[in-house]
């Protein structure tokens, strides 16, 4: 574990450790989130947190406005701010890193449901935020540090076999233009394999189980179980993906 020492008391301070949090809405977390039939259509959160997500006194999270504040469910309230968001995979996997880890925990949000992967090309508003963000992370504080990118998108690449053939190649050039841009190039990113789509799934979780490329691995939620629409995670299986995403960084990326 890396630490900087503290001039003052001569005792190594652990380094924060930064986590982004991006893709689409099972990442932004629609767990908990209900559809009220007896009136209109609008859908709420139940506001059910499982202790699991509890928050941590050493647990922040970046909002919007690029300021540091206390985590809490839902993470991407102030983010994707078209849907209801409610619990994601991110809280369980900060709670289970927390034993763990020496250091403060700080997750970034970027996720915005919907979001196809060629919004996520550099130079659209959905990619370019996300650097703005990752950026402002460790800005003036050179204790911080980005440990890790955890990528959950590709439902809206499964509609057509032109998106979901060409997931690979945008997939890898996010990988490339993301660590550069960053000027991480041994960035981990963890990814996660879809649990659901519309017609070509299995050809999008292909590609997101072929890419092949230096400190990049995938986390497979195929099996988690789903939401009565088929697409979204449960809260429990929200749960369930940030103890896997958290087992695959220990396992792989903590040093």
């Amino acid at each position: 574990m890396e630490t900087k020492t503290d001039p003052n008391h001569n005792t190594p301070k652990p380094k924060t450790q930064i986590f982004i949090l991006s893709g689409q809405s099972n990442m932004a977390g629609r767990g908990g989130i209900i559809r009220n039939i007896h009136h209109n259509p609008t859908k709420y959160w139940d506001g059910v947190v499982p202790p699991e997500c509890f928050p941590d006194p050493s647990f922040l999270r970046l909002t919007a406005t690029l300021q540091w504040e206390p985590a809490n469910e839902p993470l991407h309230a102030d983010i994707d701010t078209k849907k209801v968001c409610g619990v994601g995979p991110a809280m369980s996997f900060a709670n289970a890193l927390r034993p763990r880890v020496l250091g403060d925990l700080r997750l970034v949000p970027c996720a915005v449901g919907g979001t196809a992967i060629k919004e996520w090309a550099r130079g659209e508003k959905m990619y370019e935020n996300m650097v703005k963000r990752a950026k402002e992370s460790v800005k003036g504080d050179d204790n911080c540090e980005i440990k890790a990118l955890l990528w959950f998108q590709g439902e809206s690449d499964t509609s057509t076999e032109h998106d979901a053939e060409a997931y690979k190649h945008n997939m890898e050039t996010l990988i490339h233009n993301v660590r550069e841009d960053l000027n991480l190039p041994s960035l981990p990113i963890i990814q996660v394999a879809l649990a659901s789509g519309i017609k070509y799934t299995e050809k999008v979780r292909e590609a997101q189980k072929g890419i092949d490329l230096p400190n990049v691995i995938c986390v497979d939620a195929k099996g988690l179980q789903l939401q009565q629409d088929n697409l979204h995670l449960t809260t429990g299986a929200q749960v369930q993906l940030g103890h896997m995403l958290a087992e695959a960084y220990l396992t792989h990326f903590d040093a």
